[in-house]
């Protein structure tokens, strides 16, 4: 609204500023040379009578007086010695003048003179007499006349104007009420629909397409929106998930520890044997407790980095050892590669615990008597990690998302497994800490690669 009125107003309040100066100047101008015509007829007369012997000075007066009358101004005629001649107002008759204008006249080689003075309004036109006889400037006539008229004039246009301009202005006020409301309502609806999502998701999408604007708008939103309700969809099923894991343990445990309770004289045996149990159930919970802390740390230290100087070889070599001994329990063969001595700007922690999710990933969902290889190979900027495995491989539809926090690509199938699905999640924020990238190449069937690249130079 103060757009529309801004630029209707402004033209305008222009307009009126340009036609008073122009039809001022054009007034002054048709005022100044009807004077001046006026003065030099009176001149040619003067210069006829010799009106510096006194012999016409009767005629002389009336015609002054004429001129005064006509024009509601003041007229005086001044000799080459600067003394008033004759004044209409007869104030000044025997005075000298000295004044620039009737210098100018007398030394201007018969050319008069004219000035405007806006402040105190009034016109002043000097004129030369030149003699017939000497055609020497013999005197000046000086003529003040009042542009009271013109300024009455002009003050007239104004009104006229204030008029027009408060009307044109209301009509803007009403056209951009209208214009300005008309505008707004679509980003109104897109607000509501936006106020709604707070209450809950819906299954109508926001369609405005009032303006280019509103469409790209209404796509980003929709967009959003979608991620939203997948990301929730994703969330309640990590919770339920995530639930039924912790319970599983305990429930485990609980049973174990009632069987135990409740049979006298147990052999040592079965206390072992279910004391064993136990534990691989502690462990589990632990690995799941663990996966959490390990995900929260790394959020909480996003903008806190470790950063040292480590043999990246030396640092997977560590990651395996530890892994060897899970690969082992389904006899999949670990294989270390590496074709040059590697040092990195890193932190251990946490490039350690991206190398080992994937690691761990690659054994837990490969194919018996499988085999993982881990390759390290690095350029004169960056390192390459390749983690590549022979199991059972990605859908091509999931690929897209397996490094969401809360996603799972085979519900059913992770859920025998075991863990939260936040292992990538956590590998991923790893990486990227470091200023690096993660991608994926899985077929079904045919395994899984997992590559890592980051720079051999932190850059904070």
């Amino acid at each position: 609204m103060i757009l529309i009125v801004v630029v209707g107003m402004i033209p305008m309040l222009l307009l009126e500023m340009v036609i008073l100066k122009s039809y001022e100047k054009r007034a002054v101008d048709v005022r100044t040379a009807e004077i001046q015509n006026q003065c030099t007829i009176l001149c040619n007369q003067l210069g006829d009578l010799s009106y510096q012997q006194g012999e016409t000075s009767d005629i002389v007066r009336t015609e002054f007086v004429q001129l005064s009358n006509i024009y509601n101004g003041r007229v005086m005629l001044i000799d080459q010695e600067f003394r008033i001649v004759e004044d209409t107002y007869g104030m000044d008759e025997g005075k000298t003048i000295v004044s620039r204008d009737v210098i100018r006249c007398f030394r201007g080689s018969g050319e008069g003179t004219s000035h405007y003075d806006a402040q105190n309004r009034y016109i002043e036109v000097t004129s030369p007499v030149v003699g017939n006889a000497s055609e020497k400037v013999e005197g000046v006539i000086l003529v003040s006349v009042s542009t009271d008229s013109i300024e009455d004039s002009m003050m007239l246009l104004v009104n006229r104007a204030r008029t027009i301009e408060a009307v044109a202005g209301v009509i803007l006020l009403i056209a951009a009420f209208v214009i300005g409301a008309g505008t707004v309502r679509p980003f109104q609806r897109i607000t509501g629909s936006i106020e709604a999502v707070t209450e809950g998701y819906e299954d109508n999408y926001l369609h405005e397409n009032a303006y280019t604007e509103t469409i790209l708008l209404s796509e980003s939103f929709n967009k959003m929106l979608g991620r939203l309700k997948v990301l929730d969809d994703s969330r309640q099923e990590f919770v339920s998930n995530v639930s039924h894991e912790l319970k599983t343990p305990l429930t485990s445990m609980k049973v174990l520890a009632d069987s135990l309770l409740s049979q006298e004289e147990v052999p040592v045996e079965l206390y072992r044997e279910f004391m064993g149990d136990m534990s691989e159930e502690i462990e589990r919970e632990n690995k799941i407790i663990n996966d959490f802390l390990s995900l929260v740390k790394l959020d909480k230290t996003a903008n806190t980095m470790n950063i040292t100087t480590e043999s990246i070889n030396a640092l997977v070599e560590r990651v395996l050892k530890r892994l060897r001994p899970i690969a082992a329990q389904r006899n999949i063969e670990l294989i270390f590669e590496s074709f040059r001595p590697v040092s990195a700007e890193v932190d251990e922690m946490k490039l350690s615990l991206a190398l080992t999710n994937l690691v761990e990933n690659a054994i837990k969902y490969n194919k018996e008597n499988g085999w993982v290889h881990v390759s390290l190979n690095a350029d004169h900027k960056s390192l390459c990690i390749e983690v590549a495995d022979s199991g059972i491989g990605i859908k091509q539809e999931d690929t897209e998302h397996i490094f969401e926090r809360f996603y799972r690509v085979d519900k059913s199938h992770s859920r025998e497994i075991g863990g939260t699905g936040l292992g990538l999640s956590i590998a991923r924020s790893a990486v990227v800490m470091h200023r690096g990238a993660i991608k994926v190449y899985s077929q079904i069937g045919e395994g899984t690669t997992f590559t890592v690249r980051m720079p051999l130079i932190y850059v904070s």
